[in-house]
């Protein structure tokens, strides 16, 4: 507009000169710009020179030659691409300038493998920058970004905008059919995630990227030099399972062990069931097995993943496999996947025409059947009630170790562990008076414990036995641990 104004001449004769002005920009000695109209228009288009021009024509120096800027390493070309996107959400460049400058700096740079396997995806300018953005999202430590942010300004045109949407929700989009990105769907739109696959993300480790998504950042994830050792009791049958189960899981045999069952075309993963009644440890066998063999621990805990939104707890129990698969590579030796509490997950299944619940619970089943099947990995699941395993579970468990409730020898023997200062006579009433588990015991210990701050010294067997009686549930009475049954008052009515 302003070229026409300046020469008077019609501004259709000046817009033939617009591909020469494209080519300048491209060999660098022209700044393309986008006016404060977000609307696309060739008329809209601003062009200043470069400094080094500018600084040439004030000198009086011939025109330099203008070399295109070439980045060190992959990080500082998804930075920029990065940027240019923020740029594009800002209004200062269209969507065409963002496609035709990542394609330049693509163009520029085919000397790294990283760019000559985007090249190799021949993905549609959209998908390409996407991608592209997750990967720098990624590198930064956001594993999941929002798909509604992501696109929100790339695209002008509202309908434009929710058809590239679309195409992820419906699985016609190429990143999603061709595995570099997953899609994480919710109730709403907005709320859609996605991220970068695995096979996404080999791409950036093949470059050497060190990625901020460390396995201390996690809050479920526990190192085993932060787990406290603790003495556990077991009776002679638990010792020899555990015991072949904890030397399966070393260094020196579980490599042996996988090649050798992959080799033979069965699973390689090591799959175990702890259960038992609750308090016999075995969450706690779990975490000293870990500490013991030098492996991290991912735990999830069943309760807290099944959501209030149907469907959503099926995706969520699938990302709990995603995410281990994706841990297993960023630790030195496989980590542990633990279930707690599995209750709810291998529990009978229910007729699915009884209820919208009893079809979820059902489709977590199968998820969780489907991933036990070929499982390469460790997991252990801990459940209290066993009477209500499913059957089909039964064969996905290689081990299936039961924690029963202590015998007195063993009771007396944790009474002694945890009660220093009370001599084995004593340990022995305990064990042969109250029937506990490990559990219940290192509750009355705690208590104990609270004694001798308040009173300063420690409690006489008497009071010890008191806290014991007060760990029960009286069935005669219904009374509450603690408390006695109070009596029915009279009702007031207040006017």
């Amino acid at each position: 507009n302003d070229l026409s104004h300046y020469f008077d001449c019609n501004p259709v004769k000046i817009m033939d000169y617009h591909n020469h002005l494209t080519t300048l920009t491209g060999r660098g000695l022209l700044k393309k710009t986008m006016s404060g109209n977000r609307v696309k228009s060739v008329a809209n288009d601003q062009f200043t020179l470069v400094d080094e021009i500018s600084k040439a024509i004030i000198k009086n120096l011939p025109c330099p030659e203008i070399k295109p800027k070439i980045y060190k390493d992959i990080v500082e070309i998804l930075e920029r691409i990065y940027a240019l996107g923020n740029e594009r959400d800002e209004g200062t460049i269209t969507t065409q300038d963002l496609f035709d400058e990542v394609n330049f700096i693509l163009d520029t740079h085919t000397h790294f493998p990283f760019v000559q396997k985007i090249k190799q995806m021949e993905a549609e300018n959209a998908d390409k920058w996407l991608f592209l953005y997750l990967c720098w999202k990624t590198i930064i430590g956001k594993e999941r970004s929002d798909l509604h942010v992501a696109i929100n300004g790339l695209f002008d045109i509202a309908a434009i905008k929710v058809y590239y949407a679309q195409s992820f929700m419906t699985g016609n989009n190429k990143l999603v059919n061709e595995g570099w990105v997953e899609i994480e769907e919710a109730s709403f739109f907005d709320d859609t995630e996605i991220k970068l696959s695995e096979k996404g993300t080999e791409l950036l480790l093949a470059e050497n990227i060190k990625l901020y998504t460390h396995k201390s950042k996690k809050k479920n994830i526990l190192a085993p030099e932060k787990i406290k050792s603790k003495t556990l009791f077991y009776n002679q049958e638990v010792v020899a399972q555990m015991g072949m189960l904890e030397k399966s899981l070393t260094d020196k045999h579980l490599k042996h062990l996988q090649k050798r069952l992959t080799g033979k075309a069965m699973p390689g993963g090591i799959t175990v069931l702890l259960y038992g009644a609750p308090g016999t440890g075995k969450t706690e066998s779990v975490y000293q097995i870990a500490k013991r063999t030098g492996r991290d621990v991912m735990r999830v805990d069943i309760s807290n993943s099944k959501s209030m939104w149907f469907g959503e707890s099926e995706k969520i129990i699938k990302r709990i496999f995603t995410d281990y698969h994706s841990f297993i590579k960023q630790c030195k030796r496989c980590p542990i996947l633990l279930l707690n509490e599995a209750d709810a997950i291998i529990s009978k299944r229910k007729d699915s025409s009884s209820s919208n619940v009893a079809q979820t619970e059902n489709a977590i089943q199968n998820i969780i059947l489907e991933e036990l099947e070929n499982f390469q990995g460790i997991l252990f699941a801990t459940t209290n009630l066993l009477h209500n395993f499913d059957k089909a579970f039964e064969r996905r468990f290689l081990f299936k170790v039961e924690l029963p409730k202590p015998e007195p020898a063993i009771r007396a023997a944790i009474w002694q562990s945890k009660l220093e200062v009370v001599s084995r006579a004593e340990c022995e009433t305990l064990a042969e008076r109250f029937d506990f588990s490990g559990g219940q015991i290192e509750n009355i210990v705690r208590k104990c414990n609270i004694s001798e701050v308040i009173n300063g010294n420690w409690p006489p067997l008497a009071q010890i036995m008191e806290f014991c009686s007060e760990e029960l549930f009286s069935k005669d009475t219904g009374s509450s641990i603690g408390f006695t049954k109070a009596k029915p008052q009279p009702r007031h009515i207040l006017s």
